[in-house]
């Protein structure tokens, strides 16, 4: 993984089309999503019944903007090409909360893993110019993104493994779907105390 090499004359023929697209995994967004809103949809409600004054349209606006700016981020495309590898997102996500980049595979110097704060491992693609990409790893389909890497540059990816494993995001979705559960009785309740 340190450096580039000429992909071999076998390795040029993909059997997957061009452009692949890769979109994040269906579970990490649907998780993702249902966790924001199980954290955030009870809170217009409970100042109402503790007297605080702030308004619940303004709460509503600032859930409503959260989720907008949650949902773009989530709209992360991956699209390899023939020639190079592109990070996009909407175009009505501004580029201030999240820009895309574009890097020729000609440009690929390396791949190197860097570890997390939480123990785990990304990659980054180095390019000649020295400047780090960090690999998306939260795709669907990322082993076959990985053997298009590993075609279109000549890197060994196979010790490239992806950073969250499906169990990590099952877990966390059976608990969101837990929480979802209580704030529908919190509601409840505080519906209930209004009336």
């Amino acid at each position: 993984m340190e450096s580039a090499q000429a992909p071999q004359e076998s390795q040029s023929i993909s059997l997957i089309p061009m452009p692949a697209i890769f979109k994040l995994s269906p579970l990490i967004r649907v998780t993702l999503l249902g966790l924001y809103v199980a954290l955030t949809v009870p809170l217009p409600l409970l100042p109402q019944t503790d007297g605080v004054a702030v308004s619940p349209k303004w709460l509503w606006f600032g859930i409503g903007l959260g989720f907008i700016a949650l949902y773009g981020a989530l709209s992360e495309r991956v699209i390899v090409t023939e020639t190079e590898i592109q990070v996009t997102y909407p175009a009505w996500m501004p580029r201030i909360l999240r820009k895309g980049w574009v890097l020729p595979w000609a440009e690929v110097k390396a791949l190197k893993p860097r570890s997390t704060g939480q123990g785990g491992i990304v990659y980054y693609f180095l390019s000649q110019a020295e400047q780090a990409y960090l690999l998306p790893m939260r795709v669907a389909g990322f082993s076959r993104l990985v053997r298009l890497v590993q075609e279109r540059t000549g890197i060994d990816t196979s010790d490239v493994r992806s950073l969250s494993q499906p169990w990590m995001y099952l877990t966390l979705l059976g608990l969101t779907l837990l929480l979802l559960l209580v704030d529908s009785w919190t509601i409840w309740t505080a519906l209930s105390l209004m009336a």
